[in-house]
C-alpha cells in the first residue's frame, strides 16, 4: 500500500494558536495522522484526517489519505467512497485512481479495477505501481474466469483450488473467499464452508452471500427448515439473488416431493411412492445427503414389492453417497440373504458391525455366517435324489442307483476330466450314503449339529466311497444285492430284481 501523502514533517501533538488558518490547522492534521499511519496506528491516524477533512473539505489528497487508512483497516467501501471523492476534488489525482482500484479489487469488481487502472495510464503511464497493479488484476481475472469455468462442469475441487490462489492477491476478499466457500459447500464440506460465512457475517452482519452460503450449508445436510430460513432472509434483502431463488426453488421441491413419497408409503401405495422418490432424485443431484435417503426409501418400496435387485440396486446408490449409511447396509444385507447371496450379506453385516458394535448387529452377523456355512453343506438327500421322508429301503435303492451311475468302471473310456468328475460325484454318493444309513449320523445331519464337522466330510467321504469299497460292505460281496463275479464292472455281477 502506497503511503499518504506527506509533503512536510510535523509533530502529532499539534498546538492550535488562533492565528493559524483553517488551511494550515488542516495540513498539521493531516501530518499528525501522516505519523501515526507510518507506525501502522491506523484507527489513531482515522479521526486526524477526518479533521482535516471538516477543516479543508475541497483537498483531494485528504480524502486520498483517508481511503488509505481505510483500506488498511479493510474498509474498502469507506475507502472507495473517499476515493471518489478525492477524483470528484481533481480528476487528475493518480493516487485516487490507484485507491479505487484496489478497493475495487477487494471488493471483487474486476471491471471497475480495470477501469481505474487505465486512467493511471492515461494520466500517467510511467507510475511505478501501475505495473505491479496490472499484473495483480490480469492474474485475478484469469483465475476467476477460470473458476467460472470450472463451476459450470461442477469441478468445484479445482474452483477451491483457484480461488486459494487468488486469495493469495486480494486476501480477505469477499467475494472470493465465498465463492470457495460455496464450492466446499457443494463437496460436502460444510463445517469448512460455515466457519467462512460465519467469519465474514461477524463483520458483515447483512452480507447476503455468507448468509446463502450458510444456507447452503444447511440445504446439503438436510436441514431444510433452517436452510428455508436464510433463503428467505436473502432473498427479501436481494429479491434479485438468482442462486438462492434458484436452490430456495430446489429445496421446497425436494422437500414436497419426498414427503409426497412418505406419505403414500404409509398409505401402501408403495408404486406411487417409488415413482415419487424417483422424482424427488432428479430434483437436486447435488444434494448427496437427502438424495442417499431417497435413495434407501426407494429400496424400502422396491424390497416391500419383491423388488430384491432394485432394492440392492438403491442401497448401492445410497453406499455411494454415504459409506457409514447403516440403515441401506442393512437392508442390502437383508436382500442378499433374501436372494441366498449369503457371501455378500455377510460382507454388508461385517460393514454394519464395524460401524455400529451392538448386540443386535452382532447377531445378525453370526446369522448370517451360519446361514452361509449351512449353504456350503453338502445336500446328500439331493445327491441320491430323494426327499427327507425317504425310508432306510428308499435309501439303500437310490445309493445303490446313484453309485452304479457314477462307478469309476463305467466311465473308463471317458476323458481324463469325465472320469475325476464321475469318481467325484462316486464319491459323494458314499458320502451320502454314510450319513443317511446311519440313524444317529443322520439325526445329527437333519438336526444340523454336523456343521463343526462339515470341513472334514470330503475326507471322510475318500476312506468310504473308494472305487471298489462302500460302507458296511454294501460292495465287495458284503451285501446280497452285489455278488462276485468274474464278470461285471470292478470284478462285481449286479443282479437286479
Amino acid at each position: 500500500m502506497d503511503a499518504p501523502d506527506d509533503s512536510s514533517v510535523a509533530d502529532p501533538e499539534v498546538t492550535v494558536l488562533e492565528d493559524i488558518s483553517p488551511i494550515d490547522l488542516a495540513e498539521s492534521r493531516k501530518e499528525a495522522g501522516n505519523q501515526l499511519y507510518k507506525k501502522k496506528q491506523y484507527k489513531k491516524a482515522l479521526p486526524l484526517y477526518t479533521e482535516a477533512i471538516n477543516l479543508s473539505p475541497n483537498n483531494a489528497s485528504y480524502y486520498g489519505n483517508r481511503a488509505a487508512c481505510y483500506i488498511m483497516l479493510n474498509q474498502y467501501k469507506d475507502a472507495l467512497a473517499d476515493g471518489r471523492k478525492a477524483l470528484e476534488i481533481d480528476p487528475k489525482f493518480v493516487k485516487g485512481y490507484l485507491r479505487l482500484a484496489k478497493c475495487y479489487m477487494m471488493l471483487g469488481d474486476l471491471s471497475a479495477a480495470d477501469k481505474a487502472l487505465t486512467k493511471v495510464l492515461e494520466i500517467e503511464p510511467s507510475n511505478p505501481q501501475l505495473l505491479p497493479e496490472r499484473a495483480n488484476l490480469a492474474a485475478v481475472q484469469k483465475y476467476s474466469d477460470d473458476a467460472d469455468k470450472c463451476l459450470e462442469k461442477q469441478d468445484f475441487r479445482t474452483v477451491v483450488f483457484l480461488m486459494d490462489r487468488v486469495l493469495e492477491i486480494v486476501r480477505g476478499c469477499q467475494r472470493f473467499t465465498l465463492m470457495k466457500a460455496e464450492s466446499l459447500a457443494l463437496l460436502g464440506r460444510h463445517e469448512e464452508a460455515q466457519e467462512i460465512a460465519n467469519n465474514i457475517l461477524q463483520m458483515d452482519t447483512k452480507n447476503v452471500d455468507a448468509i446463502y452460503v450458510r444456507g447452503m450449508s444447511l440445504y446439503y445436510q438436510d436441514n431444510v427448515d433452517k436452510a428455508f430460513t436464510h433463503f428467505q432472509h436473502v432473498l427479501k434483502s436481494a429479491p434479485d439473488h438468482k442462486r438462492a431463488l434458484d436452490i430456495y426453488k430446489r429445496a421446497r421441491a425436494l422437500k414436497y416431493t419426498k414427503e409426497k413419497g412418505n406419505e403414500a408409503f404409509k398409505s401402501g401405495e408403495h408404486q406411487e411412492a417409488y415413482d415419487l422418490y424417483s422424482q424427488a432424485l432428479l430434483i437436486d443431484p447435488l444434494n448427496t445427503s437427502t438424495n442417499a435417503k431417497l435413495h434407501f426409501n426407494r429400496a424400502t418400496v422396491s424390497s416391500k414389492m419383491n423388488k430384491l435387485q432394485e432394492a440392492i440396486s438403491d442401497c448401492t446408490a445410497a453406499l455411494k453417497l454415504d459409506d457409514k449409511y447403516l440403515k441401506a447396509l442393512l437392508r442390502r444385507a437383508k436382500c442378499y440373504s433374501d436372494l441366498n447371496k449369503l457371501e455378500e450379506a455377510v460382507i454388508d453385516y461385517e460393514k454394519a458391525f464395524r460401524i455400529e458394535r451392538s448386540r443386535a448387529h452382532r447377531r445378525l452377523l453370526q446369522e448370517a455366517k451360519l446361514a452361509l456355512k449351512r449353504s456350503k453343506r453338502k445336500d446328500y438327500y439331493k445327491v441320491l435324489g430323494i426327499d427327507k421322508t425317504a425310508s432306510e429301503e428308499d435309501i439303500k435303492k437310490a445309493y445303490k442307483k446313484r453309485a452304479l451311475e457314477h462307478h469309476p468302471d463305467r466311465h473308463s473310456n471317458a476323458s481324463d476330466i469325465e472320469k475325476q468328475e464321475q469318481e467325484r460325484m462316486f464319491k459323494e454318493v458314499g458320502e451320502a450314503y454314510a450319513i443317511l444309513s446311519d440313524p444317529k449320523e443322520k439325526a445329527r445331519y437333519d438336526s444340523n449339529q454336523d456343521f463343526d464337522d462339515i470341513d472334514g466330510m470330503d475326507g471322510m467321504g475318500s476312506g468310504w466311497a473308494t472305487c471298489g469299497r462302500f460302507p458296511g460292505g454294501f460292495f465287495a460281496g458284503g451285501n446280497p444285492v452285489f455278488q462276485q463275479s468274474d464278470s461285471g464292472f470292478g470284478g462285481y455281477n449286479f443282479h437286479f430284481g
